[in-house]
């Protein structure tokens, strides 16, 4: 039998396309892929990044950027299976529209403008496309809610994700191909190089490097791991055209503390931080604003995940493990 005559085989034998290689979540992929002897191209804007992953015959290199469509074209070519990790953070963006919403919103219509031949296509998302960005305290969203009421200059990161996706489900409608979008709460777990340390692992870098205390926050969050399988596993299983929802855990920050006590040796931090000088503290922080944490000191919501464990095939990884394996893998950074 020829490898193309072999719907699995081929699907192993042509390269699947991971945009946003370099990433926390991309990474992972790109190694969960490997490790199931997937032939694999990694999209990258600096090759020298290439490094992150391990040495193998199956793994190509590719050079692209988001906004380059010559170069995102190249990227596609020959390839079957996408699965879209690229975007950037909130986290310390200077520039909302410029670093955060285009390289989510044109790099998708970018990425969609060169995909003819795409049969399958799994897009990061994220629970910021759910949640709105006026809640109650409390509430609980599903897959059935939308980011509908943010904007460029207010949540423009959930703006980015919703509108993002839209795109990419808009293109696919009236296209024969497969596509799962996956909404991950806050990432935490291994990380695989240096610059994972950004991004949503700054929450356990400040267990690890940042001062004795915590602020008043509550933070939904899931294992890295269940996140790259969950892409890998969304090429063939689950339901076409599904939002997935993988998150495992809400827990505020004194309570995550706790728990790195009770399980690492050393001491971390559990006292929090007074609200008065929790906004004094962000008017001199990088990364903080008192606007940011007037929404979020003392408020929290949660997500309703489904069947999206059992139906991916997750496994579902505990949080002590997460939180043990993600501060000790920051430690080791030392």
């Amino acid at each position: 039998m020829r490898q193309e005559d072999d719907p699995v085989v081929y699907a192993r034998f042509m390269p699947v396309l991971v945009t946003g290689a370099s990433g926390f979540i991309g990474a992972h992929v790109v190694c969960e892929l490997l490790a199931r002897g997937y032939s694999v191209r990694a999209m990258l804007r600096d090759t020298k990044l290439a490094s992150i992953f391990p040495n193998s015959d199956k793994l190509e290199i590719v050079k692209a950027d988001l906004f380059d469509v010559g170069s995102l074209k190249n990227a596609v070519e020959g390839c079957e299976d996408v699965i879209h990790c690229a975007a950037a953070l909130y986290v310390g963006a200077k520039d909302v529209k410029r670093d955060v919403v285009d390289p989510s919103v044109i790099g998708v219509k970018n990425l969609c403008s060169v995909m003819d031949d795409v049969k399958r296509i799994i897009h990061t998302s994220s629970v910021a496309a759910i949640r709105s960005s006026r809640f109650e305290n409390g509430q609980i969203f599903t897959n059935k809610d939308w980011c509908e009421d943010a904007s460029e200059t207010s949540n423009a990161y959930g703006f980015a994700k919703a509108e993002a996706e839209k795109l990419i489900r808009e293109w696919a409608s009236d296209k024969e191909v497969r596509l799962v979008t996956i909404h991950p709460s806050i990432v935490f777990g291994p990380i695989l190089h240096k610059r994972h340390l950004e991004g949503s692992m700054s929450y356990l870098k400040h267990f690890v490097k940042g001062p004795h205390f915590v602020l008043d926050v509550h933070i939904n969050f899931v294992d890295v791991r269940d996140v790259a399988i969950a892409h890998v596993n969304a090429l063939e299983k689950g339901e076409n055209g599904h939002r997935h929802i993988i998150h495992k855990e809400g827990l505020w920050m004194k309570e995550i503390g706790k728990i790195l006590n009770s399980s690492l040796e050393g001491k971390y931090a559990t006292r929090k931080l007074p609200r008065l000088l929790a906004y004094i503290l962000a008017m001199f922080h990088p990364k903080l604003s008192v606007n940011q944490l007037k929404k979020t000191l003392g408020t929290h919501v949660g997500y309703n995940v489904g069947d999206s464990f059992e139906s991916l095939e997750l496994p579902n990884y505990e949080v002590k493990t997460t939180l043990i394996d993600s501060v000790n893998s920051v430690k080791a950074q030392d």
